[in-house]
C-alpha cells in the first residue's frame, strides 16, 4: 500500500512529531506544498534507504542481468526450498536459534495516528 497525504508546510510544521512517527509505517509518506505547490516529501529513513539501494541495483546493469537470470530459471522450476538450500549448506544441522526463516512476519515500527486539528 502506498499511501500519500499532503500537507502545506505551515500544517507540517504544526504536526512534525506526530507526521515523522506517522511515516514509519511502510508505504506512508508527506508531500509538504508550499504556495499550494509540491515543495519536499518526508518518508522514513528505513524508506529513504530502500530507496537508494533500490536506485543503486536498477542503475547497476550486472545485477540486473543477474536478476533477469534468476528470474528466467525460477520460472523454469530451477530452484529449492529453503529446508532443501539449508540441507544443502549443512544448515540444518545446526541449532534453529541460528538459523531462522522470516517467515511472512513484516517488520516495523508501530506509529501512533496523526491527530487531526
Amino acid at each position: 500500500m502506498n499511501t500519500k497525504t499532503t500537507l502545506s508546510i505551515s500544517e507540517a510544521r504544526k504536526n512534525i512529531f506526530d507526521i515523522a512517527e506517522a511515516v514509519q509505517k511502510p508505504g506512508l509518506h508527506y508531500t509538504f506544498t508550499e504556495n499550494g505547490k509540491p515543495k519536499a516529501v518526508l518518508i522514513s529513513a528505513d524508506e529513504f534507504d530502500s530507496l537508494l539501494e533500490t536506485m543503486e541495483i536498477l542503475n547497476d546493469p550486472k545485477a540486473l542481468a543477474n536478476i533477469k537470470k534468476a528470474e528466467q530459471e525460477f520460472a523454469r522450476g530451477e530452484h529449492v526450498s529453503w529446508d532443501e538450500a539449508k540441507r544443502i549448506l549443512g544448515w540444518d544441522k545446526m541449532p534453529a536459534s541460528l538459523i531462522r526463516d522470516r517467515g511472512a512476519k513484516h517488520y516495523g515500527t508501530p506509529s501512533k495516528k496523526l491527530k487531526k486539528k
